[in-house]
């Protein structure tokens, strides 16, 4: 069974397939970043320049130092790096003298997680121990952190295991499934792992040099500002991802591995640009914007989620300007005064931020701010400028085009969010729900939220309807969030935002639907606990 609400059906096309692509990548990165923070916050600590390092900028050194970053505390021969002089000078005695916590974390967890993560996307458990070993043979083949490998080799390694697997299914012998299925994953990993040694790994060091070499010939022509001429629009339509997660991170942990900070990390995570959109909305903008905009601001730079200023942005296309001009003067402070981040910021708040910018020392830090006020300042005075420039008209027109660029926003990035509905419920838009109520025979014991990502809207949406089931007395129901990719059809009940309903119906037939276009607030809700209550009252 599926009930919706009413909505426009979203169209595909180029958008679209940027948008899953950059949603797979982004599902091979954010299911790790705590690790991508662990090791920042260790190379933060513990690095030459760090807080406990030999050079730190406070004056304070911890001993034991040079064995949690390894090579003695010498800033030459940190980690792998040093490990592969060892070696490379025929000192393989001396390898574990270089191997401390920050080199191995960068060189093999870091890759070997995201290649675990790609390859139980793609084939579940089994496609992910394959992606590992294939991902490790890549690892040993070059010197440097390999993730753009990982990312390349992680879902093709899975996806040769899942054709392999189909050669022989329902061919094999009962009682030899187990030795087949070892065996092949085992050989067939070996052989990959081989050719990521002599051939993948070689590619992808070339692949690398490339980019690499790219970001230096932008940032010794002063013009890698430019960038956020792609990167700004691209955040508005949600066409973010693919260049954030596919480039940025991988670049930028491969120079935060050299040199403890990387500019990379902040070209899209600087919070500056959709501050400064907010607070000239607060100040020059008009009806359900103007009132919406402060909360926004606080939820954008503090929370980290950017998306709530895109509605803003999208009633006012030409504020897409000042988003550009605030980005670039962001990139260009952190550029000019050698600025950046020791890890990536994800969320993009200020707190994050900060966290992964103080490893570099106080210097650094303000930098960052300088980075992030000066962005927000330009964004600010060009969107003041344009509010003001079209007021009397705005005022003219004033009616439902805030509401309509609310769901512009979730139309563009395919699914609803927390924030989103958040934003309709405080400029008075919330969404009405459809007609007809959600009626089923089915026992309800487990409701799971599904996004593409499994994360933050979803998360929030499942805590609404948790607490709506506890304050109702409903007790013996599991409500869950999790990524539409990741729905296994034992869910006897999901909900999803309308435009990705068809996508849970895919992977989950047999299961209940509900679609909404609000998670935050929607008629449906109270729908479902009245079902579910009436249901355990029947048969208790």
């Amino acid at each position: 069974m599926t009930t919706t609400s009413p909505a426009a059906q979203r169209t595909g096309g180029l958008r679209t397939g940027v948008q899953r692509f950059g949603t797979f990548l982004s599902g091979m990165i954010m299911p790790n970043i705590a690790a991508f923070i662990a090791w920042g916050f260790i190379t933060m600590l513990f690095i030459p320049a760090g807080f406990f390092g030999a050079d730190s900028p406070f004056g304070w050194h911890w001993a034991p130092v040079a064995e949690i970053i390894g090579g003695g505390g010498d800033s030459a021969t940190i980690g792998w790096q040093g490990a592969m002089t060892a070696l490379a000078e025929g000192e393989g005695g001396n390898f574990f003298a270089y191997v401390g916590l920050v080199g191995p974390m960068v060189t093999y967890l870091l890759p070997l997680l995201i290649a675990n993560t790609a390859g139980r996307m793609v084939y579940g458990e089994r496609g992910g121990v394959v992606a590992t070993i294939a991902t490790m043979g890549v690892i040993v083949g070059t010197n440097i952190p390999m993730f753009l490998g990982a990312m390349i080799m992680g879902p093709l390694a899975a996806w040769i295991t899942k054709q392999m697997d189909r050669l022989w299914d329902g061919r094999i012998r009962p009682g030899f499934e187990m030795l087949v299925n070892n065996f092949s994953a085992g050989i067939l990993g070996m052989i990959l792992a081989i050719v990521g040694f002599f051939a993948f790994g070689p590619v992808m060091l070339g692949i690398s040099a490339v980019l690499g070499a790219a970001v230096d010939w932008l940032v010794s022509l002063n013009l890698l500002p430019l960038v956020s001429i792609i990167v700004e629009p691209a955040k508005v339509l949600f066409l973010n991802n693919a260049i954030n997660h596919g480039v940025f991170t991988p670049l930028g942990i491969e120079q935060a591995a050299e040199t403890g900070k990387s500019i990379l990390f902040l070209i899209e995570a600087n919070p500056g640009p959709g501050l400064g959109l907010l607070l000239a909305f607060t100040f020059f903008g008009v009806g359900a914007a103007k009132a919406s905009a402060p909360g926004a601001a606080i939820i954008q730079f503090f929370g980290g989620i950017h998306e709530i200023y895109f509605p803003y942005a999208l009633s006012k296309p030409t504020t897409i300007l000042a988003l550009i001009a605030g980005g670039a003067a962001g990139v260009t402070t952190n550029m000019v005064l050698g600025g950046g981040l020791g890890f990536p910021a994800a969320p993009g708040s200020i707190i994050a931020v900060t966290a992964a910018a103080v490893g570099g020392g106080v210097g650094n830090l303000l930098v960052v701010y300088l980075s992030v006020v000066i962005a927000a300042v330009v964004t600010f005075l060009i969107t003041g400028v344009i509010l003001r420039a079209s007021r009397k008209r705005d005022l003219a027109a004033e009616g439902d085009s805030f509401g309509a660029a609310i769901a512009q926003t979730e139309a563009n990035k395919g699914k609803s969010s927390a924030a989103m509905d958040a934003l309709r419920a405080s400029s008075g838009a919330a969404a009405a729900g459809a007609a007809g109520g959600v009626a089923t025979d089915r026992r309800i014991e487990s409701v799971v939220f599904a996004c593409d990502a499994g994360m933050g809207s979803s998360a929030m949406g499942a805590s609404v309807l948790r607490n709506k089931f506890k304050k109702a007395g409903v007790e013996g129901v599991t409500v869950t969030n999790q990524a539409i990719a990741n729905l296994d059809g034992t869910a006897d009940l999901v909900i999803t935002q309308q435009q990705l309903t068809d996508r849970a119906k895919a992977q989950s037939p047999n299961s209940i639907h509900v679609s909404v276009d609000n998670f935050m607030n929607s008629p449906k809700y109270e729908e479902v606990v009245e079902m579910v209550r009436d249901q355990r009252e029947e048969t208790p």
